[in-house]
């Protein structure tokens, strides 16, 4: 299942310039996802991170895999529009992250979320990010999906 960002924005509701997945490439429901944010100089946050040397912060690299986990969750809850709509993810903790190479303009940056348990409201994700089959951070991801 491919979707693009018109699709990703009826799921999550995250907007410009916090909205940091530009498209999913797969979907594999109750299992896992793979998806995808280009990398711009364009981008607000390299005004201050860091002039002359640019490099994408690992917040936001975490973020991106929480969004994308986000997404993961309510493709495999298989709610309607509506009814996603209703919900919103909290995060609820990131654990063991790591940052293994910087992350610069002009790279392509791949999520691969996968669903490690979940119970009820609460998901327990994997979340790994790559620049051309390199892996460049990792980090476990605990979140709910509650009614807004």
């Amino acid at each position: 299942m491919v979707m693009d960002v018109t699709q990703i924005q009826k799921i999550i509701p995250h907007r410009y310039p916090f909205l940091l997945v530009d498209r999913i490439t797969e979907v594999n429901i109750n299992k896992n996802l793979v998806g995808y944010k280009n990398i711009s100089i364009s981008e607000p946050v390299f005004q201050g991170h860091f002039p002359g040397h640019p490099i994408y912060p690992g917040v936001m690299i975490l973020e991106g895999m929480a969004q994308a986990g986000g997404i993961l969750a309510f493709q495999s809850m298989e709610m309607t529009e509506e009814e996603a709509a209703k919900k919103v993810v909290y995060f609820m903790s990131i654990d063991n992250a790591k940052f293994r190479t910087p992350v610069k303009p002009g790279d392509r940056l791949e999520y691969r979320i996968s669903i490690v348990k979940q119970k009820a409201a609460i998901w327990m994700l994997r979340g790994e990010a790559f620049v051309d089959d390199k892996l460049v951070s990792e980090a476990d991801l605990k979140a709910m999906i509650v009614d807004k």
